[in-house]
């Protein structure tokens, strides 16, 4: 059956045109300005707004609706009313109140609050986030909203997120206002996340128990094939992939998110899809949206979607590229324009997007910690967990010129000729891409890389929009008061770029070299997620998130408990679940294996003494070796888990299996996968790497 793409594509969406269509004239444009402007909802009009979209839902066949939001769990959360009323004894009607619509009530101690709230204080409110659409699903109205408890503090990712937004909109255009640009009343952030994942055969993912508890094999040989021949990046899509991919862009286009690109990536079984660019909450809330869609549409075609940053070891890992800019009046303010040595409202922006980078390079590697990002980065294709940017060599050349005083000669774009008559000329991008930078510059927008395919992308685009807001806000408390702003500006621009250009960085960012480079720049290299999170509550950030209104102290203090409990949570489940495999499966194996083996020697010998057994008895020996290693690492890692398990402070917990109880996890692995090339295929109890990433 043939899909027609336009007819379908936010048809379960109540966007701009429904809503022009469903509502009257003064209610839409009153309701229109509160999302351009971002001011608050007229209440009068919540009634008119919340019986439209209750008429529309159930047209499409919604019987309820829900609050739909970002609690501090990475995921989201709902909880479904139906739209019934009673009307006497044996009748009701379908209703949806403006006060319905504009709050809910939910459990607030359920979900994590870091110690905000003790498990009594138990109520919290949802309220609407008027300008990320509605949409229907499974029979539900859904309508995103934010999250906070009943004294007012957010306890989702989606609330702080909002706020950046409007911090970076406020100072933003202090500078345009600057420029002469009067018209503009809003500057959007828009972004796009480049969404990576694998695909595993949901029969194989139910024999494996680390894939089941802790979304990546804990254990593993590699597969005598990986990705070295780079014969899988762009391939030609499986059958079934094919298929399920067909649905996810059907299901996607329905509620309105602009699938484009999808394709298979570097490792095997590894897959990508693109959308084009949204508003930067709308956004956050499709790239949810679309990891929910995966894991569904998956099951149906008998798959699972796994969406952990490093579900094999050995291949390349899983990101989730967030590419972010900004927009006033429909043009991009991060676009070079043909002289971008004459554009000085792109070079002060530039700059300013330079320095907060810098400044807050340790919130930059917070936004994107999280106990499974720690295995992919720096490896893969991924970038490090150095914080650097990228400018490509053209803005690099400026860059220099501009600190150095001295004239900038740009290079003229050169045309691409490959020599065959046939083939047409194009242009060629002034400057190459770089893989391994954590923070690019692609041509009009920059591409965060660092951040994890699993991840709410809320975070990361929260920490970008306050750290650039606060650029902004400085440089315009200095240029509202000068004398001439024009040369103020030109200063301003030079000075920023020459004290942060030690963040600039267009080499290879896997290498020796830049780690020492790194440091002699006086660049942070935190390493771990807990390295990370232990910055969090530096004076600086607490001062920059405040002074902005994003988020108060104790909010932060409250994420910072929750980043530490959750890493400790997370190692807490795979290391549990290691012990489990390894004595339960893995182990076992290993000795019947040993057991056929010497048995297969006594008949041997029984048969004729003459006959060699040097085969087992080599097999024997080194399979009993590490058997007992296994075994005693087992042990080791029970010992040190519930050591950790047992400290009370999330930080010092989060410490302790970081340091000390991953690496026993690591010993153990080690001694089990060399366990599993040295056992008989049929006796191993678990579907191998091969099986895994070849058989889709």
């Amino acid at each position: 059956m043939k899909t027609n793409v336009s007819e379908i594509f936010g048809s379960m969406v109540f966007n701009d045109d429904v809503m022009r269509e469903r509502l009257p004239k003064e209610v839409y444009k009153s309701l229109t300005k509160t999302i351009a402007t971002g001011r608050t909802i007229d209440p009068s009009i919540a009634d008119v707004v919340a019986n439209a979209m209750k008429d529309w839902a159930v047209e499409k066949g919604a019987t309820h609706y829900t609050h739909w939001f970002q609690p501090l769990t990475g995921v989201t959360a709902e909880k479904h009313d139906a739209f019934i009323s009673p009307v006497g004894t044996s009748q009701v009607v379908m209703e949806f109140s403006g006060k319905e619509l504009i709050h809910g009530e939910s459990d607030a101690s359920s979900f994590p609050t870091g110690g905000l709230r003790a498990t009594f204080e138990a109520r919290g409110y949802t309220a609407w986030d008027p300008a990320s659409y509605a949409f229907v699903k499974d029979g539900t109205l859904y309508i995103p909203t934010a999250f906070c408890s009943y004294t007012g503090e957010a306890l989702d990712a989606k609330t702080p997120l909002l706020r950046s937004m409007d911090a970076l909109n406020t100072q933003a255009l202090r500078i345009l206002r600057l420029f002469g640009d009067t018209t503009c009343r809003r500057v959007d952030i828009t972004v796009g996340a480049e969404q990576e994942y694998f695909i595993v055969d949901k029969a194989m993912y139910d024999r494996r128990k680390d894939l089941v508890y802790a979304g990546r094999t804990l254990f593993g040989a590699p597969a005598p094939k990986g990705q070295e021949l780079e014969d899988h990046y762009f391939g030609p899509l499986k059958t079934r992939i094919a298929a399920f991919m067909a649905d996810l862009d059907k299901a996607l286009w329905t509620m309105g998110i602009n699938a484009k690109t999808k394709h298979n990536e570097a490792a095997p079984a590894q897959h990508e899809l693109a959308p084009i660019y949204a508003t930067a909450n709308i956004a956050v809330d499709q790239n949810l949206l679309t990891m929910e869609y995966m894991k569904k549409i998956a099951e149906r075609h008998g798959l699972v979607c796994l969406l952990h940053e490093k579900p094999y070891a050995g291949v390349n890992g899983s990101g989730k590229h967030n590419n972010w800019s900004l927009s006033a009046n429909g043009k991009n303010l991060l676009d070079p324009g043909k002289t971008p040595a004459d554009n000085a409202k792109f070079l002060l922006f530039l700059a300013a997007i330079i320095k907060a980078v810098d400044d807050y390079q340790d919130l930059m590697r917070v936004s994107v910690a999280y106990a499974g990002n720690d295995h992919r980065l720096g490896s893969g294709e991924a970038p490090p967990a150095i914080v650097s940017l990228f400018v490509g060599e053209d803005l690099g050349a400026l860059i220099e010129s501009i600190v150095d005083g001295t004239a900038y000669k740009g290079s003229k774009a050169a045309m691409m000729d490959l020599g065959i008559p046939s083939v047409p000329v194009f242009r060629k991008d002034t400057t190459d891409r770089n893989r391994t930078s954590p923070f690019a510059f692609t041509g009009n927008k920059f591409e965060f890389r660092m951040v994890g395919s699993s991840q709410n992308i809320a975070l990361p685009n929260t920490v970008l929009n306050t750290a650039v807001a606060e650029s902004l806000r400085q440089f315009a408390d200095l240029l509202e008061n000068a004398e001439n702003v024009e040369s103020a500006a030109a200063q301003l621009i030079k000075d920023t770029l020459a004290a942060h250009k030690r963040i600039l960085f267009d080499g290879n960012g896997y290498s020796d070299e830049w780690e020492a480079e790194a440091e002699r720049r006086g660049l942070l290299n935190l390493r771990t997620s807990v390295d990370a999170y232990k910055t969090f509550m530096d004076e600086k950030n607490v001062r920059l998130f405040s002074s902005l209104g994003v988020m108060s102290e104790s909010e932060m203090r409250s994420r910072e408990e929750i980043y530490f409990e959750n890493y400790a949570k997370i190692v807490n489940i795979e290391a549990l679940t290691m012990v489990v495999m390894a004595s339960r499966n893995y182990i076992p194996a290993a000795e019947t294996y040993i057991s056929r083996l010497a048995e297969t020697a006594t008949k041997k010998r029984a048969l004729s003494p003459t006959l060699s057994c040097a085969l087992e008895e080599d097999l024997i020996r080194r399979l009993s070796t590490l058997s007992y290693e296994a075994y005693c690492a087992v042990e080791e890692l029970k010992k040190e888990e519930t050591a950790a398990a047992a400290i009370r402070d999330a930080r010092e917990r989060a410490e302790r299996y970081c340091n000390v109880v991953i690496p026993v996890m690591d010993k153990l692995r080690r001694a089990v996968d060399r366990m599993e090339v040295l056992t008989a295929g049929q006796l191993w109890p678990v579907p191998t790497y091969g099986d895994l990433m070849f058989r889709v």
